[in-house]
């Protein structure tokens, strides 16, 4: 399973599911489904998360029980 930290940077960024979304062309719907675990994002969609952000992509998306 992949784990995230979408919703953690999100709300640090004060962003909305649908500011994210904007920001890399996907729907509000994508995003939340990401940060609930149900959908893993192809390596671009996690590259432009983590661009958004700021920060290395293994920053945002790590397998399950990785730290």
């Amino acid at each position: 399973m992949l784990n995230n930290s979408v919703r953690e940077l999100r709300a640090r960024f004060r962003l909305t599911q649908q500011d994210l979304a904007d920001s890399i062309g996907v729907t509000r719907q994508t995003i939340g489904l990401i940060e609930k675990g149900d959908y893993a994002p192809s390596i671009t969609l996690a590259l432009k998360i983590a661009h958004v952000f700021d920060v290395p992509v293994e920053e945002i998306f790590r397998l399950e029980g990785e730290r």
